[in-house]
């Protein structure tokens, strides 16, 4: 007859709160290690604000603003799309298709948990981020409105909010070699056209009225506003938040997870 297990030797589970926050640390990690992936959501956000505003070989309408002033927001906007976007739908993809996902969801993490801590780690990465690209910008004559700092901190968490669930969606639906081509293509696109670096209005044609709507130039909008003026424009923020409700719905109804 086997005796009884003593209480003290079986294992539980660790609170939720520090799987969630385990799980964070370890895509936080798996990001930061990985030399594409921080040439993408660092080195080249970096290389653009310093390029654009020393360079002269784009002429932009600053709006009397230094170039530094104008185009930090942009730049930033930027980086949000390229770590909560770009590296976390190509690192989702190939984890669903390696059957990591189906394994990491039978864990006591559970599928929440491991969203969740993808989230959190996308943020760290952004924390990151924000100091590499604030010290680069002012070092470059960057002076934000010490007010709109913190009123950047909603920009940046409706933007990660958006663009994350938007990489859900797109990792969670195709496969994961199609997604590494979308997801590069779109963030050149939305970069390029989206009203990100430049404000929708400076952008030709329909192209202005179109960019103003998508969640790229409501997230370059809300930066924009809140480090130059000091304020968070309502439109801008609203577009933003209804990105974030619509894309977050639709990956919770879409996503597979193998």
């Amino acid at each position: 007859m086997t005796a009884p297990v003593p209480d003290a030797d079986v294992q539980q589970a660790a609170p939720a709160a520090r799987r969630v926050l385990a799980q964070a640390a370890f895509e936080a990690r798996m990001i930061l290690r990985n030399g594409e992936q921080v040439l993408v959501a660092v080195v080249i956000p970096v290389l653009a604000l310093v390029g654009l505003v020393k360079g002269t070989f784009v002429e932009i309408d600053t709006d009397g603003l230094s170039r530094a002033d104008f185009l930090t927001p942009g730049v930033l906007a930027l980086a949000v799309m390229t770590a909560s976007f770009t590296s976390q739908a190509i690192a989702t993809a190939f984890d669903r298709r390696n059957g990591v996902l189906r394994l990491m969801a039978t864990t006591p993490l559970g599928r929440g948990g491991l969203l969740a801590g993808k989230v959190l780690g996308v943020l760290a990465v952004e924390a990151v981020q924000v100091v590499l690209l604030g010290a680069a910008a002012f070092a470059l004559g960057w002076r934000p409105d010490p007010v709109g700092v913190v009123l950047a901190l909603l920009g940046v968490a409706l933007g990660t909010g958006a663009f994350t669930a938007l990489a859900l969606l797109v990792a969670g639906t195709l496969r994961a070699e199609a997604v590494l081509a979308l997801a590069n293509l779109l963030l050149l696109v939305l970069a390029l056209g989206g009203g990100v670096i430049v404000p929708a209005e400076q952008l030709p044609g329909p192209l202005a009225t179109v960019a103003a709507w998508l969640p790229s130039g409501a997230l370059g909008d809300v930066l924009r506003g809140a480090l130059v003026d000091g304020a968070l424009p309502l439109l801008p923020v609203l577009v933003l938040a209804g990105w974030t409700v619509a894309l977050g719905a639709l990956a919770a109804r879409l996503f597979r997870w193998h």
